[in-house]
C-alpha cells in the first residue's frame, strides 16, 4: 500500500469513527424514525454518506428500532462487548433449524442489535450470524458446536 493510500484510509476510517458519533449524538438528542431523516440530519451537519453506510453505521453501532424509532444501545452494552443481560429483554425464542442452524427470535427491531452482540463476543462455534428485524440465523460448522450455541444462548438470555 502506498502512502496515498494509507492516507485515504486512515481519512475515511476518522470520517467514519466522526460519523458514528454525529449518528450517535443524534439518536440520543432525538426522535429519528427512518434512516432517510438520518442521512438527511448528517448531511446537514457536514458529512458525506448515502443510505447504505449509515445502514451499516446503524448496525455496526447496534442500534435498535423500538417504538417505531431509532434507538442507542445501553451503554453497558457498548462497553462491555458481550455483556448480554441489556439485550435478554429483547430474546424471545431459540430453535434448530437442521443441524447447523439456530434461529433466535426477538421483538421487532432488535435482532440486529443482538447479532452484532454475538459477533463482537467471537463464541468459537459459531461461523457467522444473519439478522433481519426480528430473526437471527447463527450458522455453526457441526451439530455438537450448535448445542454449545444454543446452551450459551439458553442460559444468556434465560429462554
Amino acid at each position: 500500500m502506498n502512502m496515498h493510500n494509507v492516507r485515504t484510509f486512515m481519512q475515511t476510517d476518522q470520517q467514519q469513527l466522526e460519523r458514528r458519533g454525529a449518528i450517535a449524538k443524534i439518536l440520543r438528542d432525538g426522535i429519528v424514525r427512518r434512516q432517510s431523516e438520518l442521512v438527511s440530519l448528517l448531511r446537514r451537519s457536514g458529512h458525506e454518506v448515502t443510505q447504505s453506510s449509515v445502514s451499516r453505521d446503524l448496525r455496526d453501532l447496534g442500534v435498535l428500532k423500538a417504538s417505531g424509532r431509532y434507538v442507542m444501545p445501553p451503554e453497558e452494552l457498548t462497553r462491555a462487548h458481550g455483556n448480554f443481560d441489556s439485550l435478554s429483554q429483547f430474546v424471545r425464542q431459540i430453535r434448530t433449524a437442521g443441524p447447523c442452524v439456530t434461529v433466535v427470535r426477538t421483538t421487532i427491531g432488535a435482532a440486529q442489535s443482538v447479532a452484532v452482540a454475538i459477533d463482537k463476543a467471537q463464541w468459537p462455534e459459531v461461523v457467522g450470524t444473519i439478522s433481519g428485524d426480528d430473526t437471527i440465523f447463527i450458522a455453526t460448522d457441526r451439530e455438537s458446536a450448535q448445542s454449545q450455541v444454543i446452551d450459551r444462548l439458553r442460559s444468556l438470555f434465560r429462554v
